[in-house]
């Protein structure tokens, strides 16, 4: 037995690979997986911190986990661990630090739903915001499909040329625009990646046009916002990594129902697009919607990735210790 293989998020950021990670994801939403497999988000929370669990089976017959998410408003920081057990043994696979897997993760899965949701052809990019998150979805973006033009906006000008120099390697026409309406005019895809300080929403239904895809990442709980309840409306699909909990959980959702607008018709699951069970774009006028809230199907896939790209390159630490399973049959 090996083993249990430690990964430190420098670990993780050597082995990944943005065209792997989405086969891996495109196997596990194809795998149709049962709801059981994948419960509902928990969180612990206390004052000013809080402590989110994800947990899964993977539909693969692999590995099960679980990914933990630390963290305080009040001190501004959070720790990720995720852990992979054996599925047939019951041994302790791996632990992993999760801060670069969940961005990866996040990522990866936008990659593969707008690759999904978005007509054929070259795209016209707008991202919204220009953090990790930002500039891990146009990596993502730019290894499944051709990136015709890119823009950029957050308030910041240093952190959109920040953005335009560490993506320079993509060789891609990235444009720093002056507000959120501009860099989303001649975009056919558009990235939400970040919330205002206020929580208002950053992007507005008004500025949409038809055949537009939009994929929001950053309305995950309640209290947050990205998108004005004017998008949900006009979205002719909704397409949700985590169905119930993207309706009843996240802001922009909450929001839009207060609003009136009804949606419930027109949200799917990704799986049910990525089993090809339900379409994702009726048309090319179509305006569709990938929305995240993140799940554990994505961590365990793209744990599970790492793993192994980091046993066959032997990188990671393998620990001198580790949890030996109990044999319960006695």
């Amino acid at each position: 037995m090996n083993p249990t293989l430690f990964l430190t998020d420098a670990d993780v950021r050597a082995v990944f690979d943005w065209q792997e990670a989405i086969l891996a994801l495109r196997a596990a939403y194809g795998a149709a997986p049962g709801p059981a497999m994948f419960p509902p988000r928990t969180m612990a929370r206390g004052d000013g911190i809080w402590l989110r669990t994800l947990s899964g089976i993977s539909p693969d017959g692999s590995v099960m986990g679980a990914k933990l998410i630390a963290a305080s408003t009040k001190a501004k920081a959070a720790s990720y661990l995720i852990s992979l057990f054996d599925q047939e043994s019951m041994a302790l696979v791996a632990l992993l630090d999760g801060n670069s897997v969940t961005g990866f993760r996040t990522a990866a899965t936008s990659a593969l739903a707008g690759d999904l949701l978005a007509p054929p052809g070259a795209l016209r990019v707008a991202v919204i915001g220009s953090g990790f998150e930002a500039k891990t979805h146009l990596r993502a973006l730019a290894s499944v499909r051709k990136i015709a033009s890119a823009s950029v906006f957050s308030p910041n000008p240093a952190s959109r040329e920040r953005f335009r120099t560490e993506l320079a390697d993509l060789r891609l026409d990235i444009t720093a625009a002056e507000s959120a309406r501009a860099a989303v005019e001649a975009a056919d895809f558009i990235v939400c990646a970040a919330r205002s300080r206020d929580e208002s929403p950053t992007f507005h239904g008004a500025w949409l046009r038809q055949g537009t895809t939009i994929v929001s990442i950053g309305s995950t709980l309640p209290e947050q916002r990205e998108l004005d309840s004017e998008v949900i409306r006009r979205a002719d699909v909704i397409v949700a990594d985590m169905v119930e909990e993207v309706a009843r959980d996240t802001g922009d959702m909450i929001a839009a129902t207060a609003a009136g607008v009804a949606f419930a018709d027109r949200l799917v699951g990704l799986d049910e697009v990525v089993g090809g069970r339900r379409a994702g774009r009726a048309s090319n006028d179509a305006i569709t919607l990938y929305k995240s809230v993140g799940a554990a199907i994505q961590d365990l896939a793209i744990a599970a990735m790492c793993v192994r790209r980091a046993r066959a390159v032997g990188a990671g630490t393998p620990l001198p210790v580790s949890i030996a399973p109990v044999n319960k049959g006695r």
